[in-house]
């Protein structure tokens, strides 16, 4: 996408939640068909590649590079560099593994009543991850993260006060007290990986975006687990 492309994006931004909710409505619903037909394991596996196939694989792509960049030892241009570098390292490969599997058991073990509705919230919270941290960071370099971060800032408070409505509204219908409960597990997702990215790159890339994607997806998940039982 060019950078024209980029900048109409990230003017529609706000409601990127309520996108990624019908996203995850969508494979809420293959998963739950699947489960009719095959162990849980495998119905969640093929509905978490579905969700990764329909963003294009750029979040679970940022999540990769993002890992590398931590574990990188230098200084923060290095790890800017690192995170360019189209090849994958160990932290990369670690981190995309722990986050993987732990969104694919997360899924699996939804009670079956909970499981549109589970990844419905989560899609929603992981989008509105990326819409808070956009809004509360700097970029660290300019590039594609930067076209995001500056529309975030253009009337930051009313972009985060529709973006929100979204997430509680979606979150509070489907799964009442605990969809707040993960509502406010994004907004600390988003918060801390801020803080981590400041301090390794001097803000964020698009890359970040992409890692707290799937990094809020999976938080959301074990926050669904944990409050319902």
């Amino acid at each position: 996408m060019d950078k024209d492309g980029l900048s109409k994006a990230a003017a529609y931004m706000p409601i990127f939640p309520l996108i990624d909710a019908a996203v995850g409505f969508l494979v809420g619903v293959v998963v739950w068909g699947l489960e009719f037909v095959f162990p849980r394991l495998i119905a969640a596996t093929i509905g978490l590649g579905l969700l990764l196939l329909l963003n294009g694989v750029q979040h679970f792509d940022g999540l990769l590079d993002f890992g590398d960049g931590v574990m990188f030892h230098g200084n923060r241009a290095g790890k800017l560099r690192v995170m360019r570098d189209p090849t994958t390292g160990a932290g990369g490969f670690a981190l995309g593994f722990i986050v993987l599997s732990t969104a694919i058991l997360g899924i699996a073990t939804l009670p079956l009543g909970f499981i549109i509705v589970g990844v419905i919230v989560a899609e929603t919270a992981a989008s509105f991850s990326i819409v808070f941290l956009t809004s509360i960071s700097k970029p660290a370099h300019r590039g594609m993260g930067s076209i995001f971060v500056d529309a975030m800032h253009n009337r930051r408070g009313l972009q985060i006060g529709v973006s929100l409505v979204v997430l509680l509204a979606i979150s509070l219908l489907s799964l009442r007290l605990i969809g707040l409960v993960v509502a406010a597990g994004a907004i600390v997702t988003a918060a801390i990986m801020a803080q981590i990215s400041s301090r390794h790159f001097g803000g964020i890339t698009g890359d970040v975006m992409g890692a707290t994607n799937e990094i809020s997806r999976v938080i959301s998940l074990l926050l669904i687990l944990v409050f319902l039982r």
